[in-house]
């Protein structure tokens, strides 16, 4: 039922997103009905693609190369959409002025050609720039910390379609250059059925750290099989945080490590996230949290907190998504000042979510230099 309910909403967004391209941008445009009719039949085709992704999604059956042709549409007409808000604006302003009919005409035109150019530059920008991964080197003062520590952040990877076997053996290899003390991975890592992520996950074996790795789950999880994904990611050398913390580094020397369950299992009725638990003993000693979402900090008192980390967002992933996120979410990504005492630290996502597409906002690993 809830899947059923989410591709009904999932078409009428982007059914209107479609119809508002059609009539306020190709059928306004100052081109021949030829040009128009085969940009329709475009546009359309599009759509169809848009209809069959969670299809391709949720049953990854079909090759790579075609899964990654039906991943596109989604943000393709996303951000033709919002350039077609652009366009009805530049539109109305145009119409606006005193320009003679001939120089109104002519302005017209170009903005058409303008228009069609932006759409097209837009959507290729966005899709090579979702092919790199940037690193992120962020500093944070933790109080009473008596020695130094590098904590790579991954988050958000969504193993499944796109991200495969070879994506992650080289951001193993990346986050092995590293040298970390500590590999986070804050949720969202497995975003398929498990039999089908596991020749990728196999790679996670190879992290190196010199004090561990671990993973808290993110609420994409819990959609496919929440227990089998902590039981198999466990045999991977690394440990699933289940509302519970580790030491790291020399004895009291370090800092305490907690992770919590999503926010997400409130709902699933189960995996709830238990912060007393997860706090448990770590009283008057430097603490750092991982939670999947930036919204779990409005749920809990973080006066004993240091750090939180984060992913969840994306970013926003592609501009300008991010100021929809921005309602949903208390931050939307990098470091901020959540209290006196607490920071959060919000990573991009270093994998995507639909679309191979990333503007305005850059997949990234994240390298946090603790220190006192």
């Amino acid at each position: 039922m809830s899947f059923i309910i989410f591709f009904s909403v999932f078409l009428s967004v982007f059914a209107f997103q479609t119809w508002v391209i059609k009539k306020r941008l190709i059928n306004k445009l100052d081109f021949n009905y030829k040009t128009k009719k085969y940009l329709s039949f475009l546009l359309y085709l599009t759509f169809f693609g848009v209809l069959m992704y969670p299809i391709a999604r949720y049953f990854p059956i079909v090759p790579n190369w075609l899964y990654f042709l039906l991943s596109l549409p989604i943000g393709v007409i996303f951000l033709t959409f919002i350039i077609t808000l652009f366009h009805e604006f530049i539109s109305f302003g145009l119409s606006k002025t005193k320009y003679t009919k001939n120089r109104r005409e002519f302005f017209k035109k170009s903005l058409d050609i303008g228009i069609v150019s932006a759409v097209i530059a837009t959507n290729a920008k966005a899709i090579d720039n979702a092919r790199d991964i940037e690193l992120e080197v962020v500093d944070v003062k933790i109080k009473n910390l008596k020695l130094p520590y590098t904590i790579v952040q991954l988050s958000d990877i969504h193993i499944g379609g796109l991200i495969t076997k070879d994506f992650i053996k080289n951001l193993v290899n990346k986050v092995n250059i590293l040298n970390p003390d500590v590999v986070v991975i804050t949720g969202d890592l497995v975003d398929t059925k498990l039999e089908y992520a596991k020749p990728a996950l196999d790679e996670l074996k190879n992290i190196n750290s010199k004090y561990g790795n671990f993973f808290i789950v993110g609420n994409h999880e819990y959609f496919h099989g929440v227990k089998p994904i902590i039981d198999y990611v466990n045999t991977l050398n690394i440990k699933t945080l289940e509302n519970e913390n580790v030491y790291i580094g020399e004895k009291n020397k370090g800092f305490y490590l907690c992770g919590v369950y999503d926010r997400f299992g409130n709902r699933y009725g189960s995996f709830q996230p238990n912060i007393k638990k997860a706090l448990e003993n770590t009283q008057n000693e430097p603490t750092i949290l991982l939670a999947h979402q930036p919204k779990f900090v409005e749920e809990i008192d973080t006066k004993d907190i240091d750090l939180i980390l984060c992913g969840h967002t994306h970013g926003g992933q592609i501009f300008p998504f991010n100021f929809l996120v921005k309602l949903q979410q208390p931050y939307v990504k990098g470091l901020n000042q959540h209290s006196d005492s607490t920071q959060v630290y919000v990573n991009k996502g270093t994998g995507f979510w639909g679309p191979p597409m990333r503007l305005g906002a850059s997949s990234e690993i994240t390298i946090l230099k603790l220190s006192s």
